[in-house]
């Protein structure tokens, strides 16, 4: 497996495909995820193969965002399974990257604990300090797609999507969930 080549193969395409209007969904929130899979790999004891299995499901779990926004985990899925023959990926461990990636899709539902990491890794931020930095892109993107038009109706989402959701791993759950409940109080508080 030439982890490697992939890596340098989608940084390159999010670098060239990638429109200025994804502001949240960038090469920066790609890198990030990337990071946060690395981290939680060690921490909740992944083996060397199914990091690297890990880590390219990171690098590719957005890259359908280079198609359209709409089914971008199934686009993704379609670009890893035309894209990482060619870099010595066996079709299992395609298709595992592929269950990872599905495992992003909101509401989140991973099936096994490879799933669990990733989904955890996308939505890290929701218990991190940098929570509002980089809430504030993923409005600013959300705006830009005539999505959202107020910081109101925002606000309104937030809440809902930070009750609904979960983390998945025990690490996360317990380093991130606290913050995320303050976070989620801070924003019911500024709504009334």
């Amino acid at each position: 497996m030439n982890y490697k080549g992939a890596k340098e193969y989608i940084l390159n395409k999010l670098d060239k495909e990638l429109k200025p209007i994804y502001t949240y969904h960038g090469k920066h929130h790609t890198l990030d995820v990337l990071n946060v899979t690395t981290e939680l790999c060690a921490l909740e004891d992944v083996n060397t193969h199914d990091t690297k299995l890990l880590r390219t499901a990171a690098l590719f779990h957005d890259s359908g965002f280079t198609v359209a926004p709409s089914n971008h985990e199934s686009t993704g899925c379609d670009i890893v399974r035309s894209i990482l023959p060619n870099f010595d990926y066996t079709n299992e461990d395609i298709e595992k990257i592929c269950g990872m990636i599905m495992a992003t899709k909101i509401p989140q539902s991973p099936q096994n604990h490879l799933e669990q990491i990733l989904a955890d890794a996308d939505l890290d931020y929701l218990g991190r300090d940098d929570f509002q930095s980089i809430g504030n892109t993923l409005f600013e993107e959300l705006k830009s797609l005539g999505i959202l038009e107020n910081e109101g109706e925002w606000n309104r989402l937030q809440i809902k999507f930070l009750e609904g959701h979960r983390y998945h791993t025990a690490t996360n759950t317990q380093r991130r969930e606290p913050h995320k409940q303050r976070f989620l109080e801070k924003i019911k508080k500024e709504l009334i």
